[in-house]
């Protein structure tokens, strides 16, 4: 076993590029990523993460979405689905990783109850999006995610080039594998790409939490508070009066 390495300090860095981000929310649209009962919901969540960050994301997301559609930023939700397939195989277990994970009767969660193959079932109350959060009329629903990406296979793509979209905000469940994912797709695309970081939480440790965050900001994008992002939009706003 290695040394744990040091992390390197880059908040110069991190506070340079977050001074010089400009945000238009002509153009900028609010993802949230499987903000669902499955991650959120403590009574029936089947991959859950902690009741105290399940509340904590609920909250700082029910802000922003409510934030944003005060200013005419569009609020697009995408919410994982599992099907039974004509094998009679749920999907996530034609996934060599996660069927293993299960073979060998371990978790994707260190401390909580968990299951991959019971995860996120067309028509259970699971794939609900919390209600807290919507939908409301005009926010966009996306249904089709079947992996960690919210663009494979979905109209994610189509969404954002038809509303003419260049910055993407980013918040949901989990920081280290579908918001990162988001993230490095994102920055793919030439997108201007923000997470909020309260918005965000994993349920496989506030280790890949807390790194996920670093690794998106010194790499992919901007990490912004709830605060910030607000500051941002109401500056830019400001100016144009």
């Amino acid at each position: 076993m290695t040394a744990t390495q040091p992390i390197i300090d880059r908040s110069e860095f991190t506070k340079a590029l977050n001074e010089a981000l400009d945000v238009n929310p002509r153009s900028t649209a609010v993802i949230t990523i499987d903000c669902h009962r499955g991650h959120l919901d403590p009574a029936i969540a089947t991959m859950p993460v902690t009741r105290q960050h399940a509340q904590d994301v609920v909250a700082t997301v029910s802000r922003l979405v409510r934030f944003a559609r005060g200013e005419g930023i569009p609020v697009i939700h995408v919410i994982l689905n599992n099907r039974v397939l004509p094998d009679g195989v749920v999907e996530p277990m034609h996934n060599p990783f996660w069927k293993t994970v299960e073979a060998v009767n371990q978790k994707l969660t260190p401390e909580l109850t968990s299951t991959i193959s019971g995860h996120n079932l067309v028509g259970s109350p699971q794939t609900e999006l919390m209600p807290e959060l919507g939908p409301e009329p005009n926010d966009v629903v996306l249904n089709t995610k079947r992996r960690l990406s919210v663009y494979r296979d979905t109209d994610l793509d189509l969404t954002l080039q038809q509303l003419k979209i260049d910055t993407v905000v980013l918040v949901g469940i989990n920081t280290n594998t579908c918001v990162q994912c988001a993230a490095f797709e994102s920055l793919n695309r030439d997108l201007k790409t923000i997470v909020i970081a309260e918005g965000v939480q994993s349920m496989y440790g506030d280790d890949l939490h807390a790194f996920a965050l670093l690794n998106i900001s010194r790499c992919l994008g901007w990490v912004l508070t709830l605060d910030q992002f607000v500051a941002k939009v109401e500056s830019r706003r400001a100016a144009a009066v």
